[in-house]
């Protein structure tokens, strides 16, 4: 092999050390959203169950996920 293959097998491999990094970057960074986004949604589940609940007391009116918008 002359030099200059050398050296563009040297850059090529450079490239993909960095490309290496970033997708493990990128995949540790997938990993906390999923985290957060379960640990949302566990959140919102919980406050739409409350509020459901809330609801059922008051008793006698609609319940607001069953009423009409007002622009309608």
């Amino acid at each position: 092999m002359d030099k200059q293959q050398v050296t563009r097998i040297e850059h090529l491999e450079e490239a993909l050390a960095h490309l290496t990094r970033l997708t493990d970057d990128l995949s540790d960074v997938i990993a906390r959203q999923d985290t957060e986004i379960a640990r949302l949604t566990r959140r919102v589940e919980m406050l739409m169950r409350a509020e459901a609940e809330r609801e059922a007391e008051a008793g006698g009116t609609v319940p607001l996920a069953d009423q009409r918008p007002p622009h309608w």
